[in-house]
């Protein structure tokens, strides 16, 4: 019984953090802002969702200008 427990503790905690898995797996510039979305937010099933768009969303780099025109 108390593996039972532990297995489907397990498995609903990897599906709870999965948007932050595969942000880290994609090397994401914003993996901690995710991470902190995932952390306080997941919870709420909105919050989970925009988490998971957020990290397999295409990673748009800066262009930062230098200062003249």
């Amino acid at each position: 019984m108390r593996t039972t427990f532990a297995v489907i503790i397990s498995i609903l905690s990897l599906g709870y953090l999965l948007p932050t898995g595969i942000a880290v797996g994609r090397k994401r510039s914003n993996t901690g802002a995710i991470f902190v979305l995932n952390l306080f937010l997941g919870w709420t099933l909105i919050g989970w969702v925009i988490a998971l768009i957020w990290s397999v969303a295409k990673d748009v780099p800066v262009v930062q200008s230098s200062g003249t025109a």
